[in-house]
């Protein structure tokens, strides 16, 4: 409709000049309708909730999937998005920004004071008021030394309590845990406070980018990086993208929707672009998804978040689903961490300190364990006494599927394939004088692990221990540094005695378990505490037994 004003007499008039029967945009769906403004709508129950949830420091996303299961209605369903909860929770907030931004700085100049490796920077606007923060602890740059070569940025938290963009950088240690690396709060999502961020990282980690970085789907960030970091290869984290899934897809596909998802987690698994492209062309046609807007886009992006693109680059297992929901477990445990933004710092400090004594205990019980070798094979006692047991049950599954595998030699290399197919296969190409291998899989680039099929070629060459490259630092049974021990020296003494009460806590859990393990148990600890009791005992040291026993009782 167009309708105009005009005077004729001196007065005013409107009238339709131009009417077109027939709608010239596109409608939305029946299902889609709620999102309208006027249809989303929040009611003071829900309100109440929201805010006793907000209380407890849970996420804003964990809120919405609480309220689903509460009111039985599927993920997306809701009458109100996640937008509009963060409105509310904005409304509530009752804290002055001014003078919480001034007692956090005070916090981190504090803590600098304490331990001078910690790390943090921060911009001020026009109007002298914070407007970036961002840091991180010396037992997170030095975990980076080693652990930086994969790293996860996490941006799609925010503070609940200040409505504060929340960025997490972590990582994946030697046994498979997650590793703190810092932290950043931004008052803006834009080019410019991304760009930031990132510079402010790579300081604290002194200059040094990673190979690899997993971030959410956000182009300014994707433009961030291509300029702060151009030689890390971006992708997107998968678990990110599959979390928006049921609000993309349900109400779409219905009863098909599982279907459709165990659909596209095989095409996403899949080894070669060529089988990628002709598997994701057929789910189009069969699940009828030709105009749907985000299967559009996920396809535009695939070079991003699909492995048959990113296996010659080496994420450190972190595109798994068992590892992907182990780092969103751990970024979840500091965004419990949320009363005043002052004391933020401090409160992941513990967050840190609390997972590095759980990795610890983990480590520790790792350690402990009776390894089974399964082959027999030379080169399995051998990675088994250079790798961390996590790495090496990994390295173990490749041995056990290579003896399946069948080498045949070519004139530049070997063709591996499994003993009951009669074609394909992988290429490999081994060079012993230099002790060189690879496989067109890309399995080593991808994960730091030698694969089925370039194991299979150096068992045919009697080749009985992995060359030395092929068994990565970031992979071996070293120590890593503990945060608490960094943080306060002073307190080793306390913090070994209870390190000592876990492993005793342990041994006897493990020890009950049969009469012949409590058997040895029992003799074993008879003769150290007889060495135990040898040793001498300085006079200042049974003081500091004394004063630790009291504090620990």
């Amino acid at each position: 409709m167009r309708i105009s004003k005009s005077t004729e007499l001196g007065v005013p008039e409107w009238r339709v000049t131009g009417f077109a029967n027939h709608h010239n945009h596109e409608l939305l769906e029946p299902n889609q309708v709620r999102f309208l403004p006027a249809y989303r709508t929040i009611s003071e129950s829900d309100k109440n909730r929201i805010l006793m949830f907000a209380k407890t420091g849970i996420s804003v996303q964990q809120m919405m999937r609480l309220l689903e299961l509460e009111k039985c209605v599927e993920p997306g369903y809701l009458p109100f998005t996640e937008k509009d909860v963060r409105n509310l929770l904005q409304s509530f907030r009752k804290i002055d920004p001014e003078d919480e931004s001034i007692d956090l700085l005070r916090m981190c100049r504090n803590i600098k004071d304490k331990d001078p490796n910690f790390r943090f920077e921060f911009t001020l606007d026009s109007n002298g008021r914070l407007e970036n923060i961002a840091w991180s602890y010396a037992s997170s740059i030095q975990s980076y030394e080693i652990f930086g070569d994969a790293v996860v940025f996490d941006t799609t938290h925010r503070l609940t309590a200040f409505d504060m963009p929340l960025g997490i950088w972590v990582g994946m240690n030697n046994y498979g845990m997650p590793c703190f690396f810092g932290c950043v709060l931004l008052r803006e999502e834009n080019l410019r406070s991304f760009s930031w961020a990132l510079k402010a990282f790579s300081g604290f980690m002194n200059g040094k980018a990673p190979q690899t970085i997993l971030t959410d789907q956000n182009m300014c960030l994707k433009e961030a990086i291509g300029m702060e970091m151009p030689t890390t290869k971006h992708a997107l984290c998968i678990w990110l993208i599959v979390a928006k899934f049921p609000s993309w897809f349900n109400a779409v596909l219905g009863e098909r929707y599982n279907e459709w998802k165990a659909e596209f987690y095989r095409l996403y698994n899949l080894e070669t672009i060529e089988d990628y492209e002709l598997g994701w062309r057929d789910m189009v046609n069969s699940f009828g998804l030709h105009t749907n807007r985000h299967i559009a886009s996920l396809y535009a992006l695939r070079t991003l978040w699909a492995l048959p693109y990113l296996r010659s680059h080496f994420f450190a297992g972190m595109t798994t689903p068992g590892q992907s929901k182990s780092i969103n477990a751990f970024i979840q445990r500091f965004l419990s961490a949320q009363t005043r933004l002052a004391h933020f710092v401090e409160q992941v400090a513990v967050a840190v300190d609390f997972k590095d004594q759980a990795g610890e205990q983990q480590t520790m019980q790792q350690n402990i364990q009776n390894i089974s070798l399964k082959t027999g094979a030379p080169m399995e006692s051998h990675a088994a006494s250079v790798l961390t047991p996590f790495a090496f049950s990994k390295l173990q599954e490749q041995l056990v599927m290579a003896a399946h595998y069948a080498s045949y030699q070519m004139e530049d290399g070997f063709l591996v394939r499994h003993h009951t197919k009669l074609e394909g296969g992988r290429k490999v190409y081994w060079v012993p004088r230099e002790g060189i291998i690879s496989c067109s899989c890309h399995q080593f680039e991808f994960s730091g692990i030698l694969c089925r099929h370039a194991l299979r070629v150096l068992s045919t060459g009697n080749c009985f221990q992995i060359p030395e490259r092929y068994l990565p630092l970031r992979w071996r049974r070293i120590s890593t540094p503990s945060n608490r021990h960094l943080h306060n020296p002073r307190n080793d003494h306390t913090e070994r005695i209870q390190l000592l009460q876990s492993m005793v806590s342990t041994l006897v859990t493990e020890s009950a378990k049969s009469k012949e393990r409590l058997d040895l148990a029992t003799e074993q600890i008879s003769v150290l505490l007889s060495r135990i009791r040898e040793q001498p005992v300085p006079a200042l040291g049974l003081r500091e037994m004394s004063s630790t026993h009291r504090n620990l009782a």
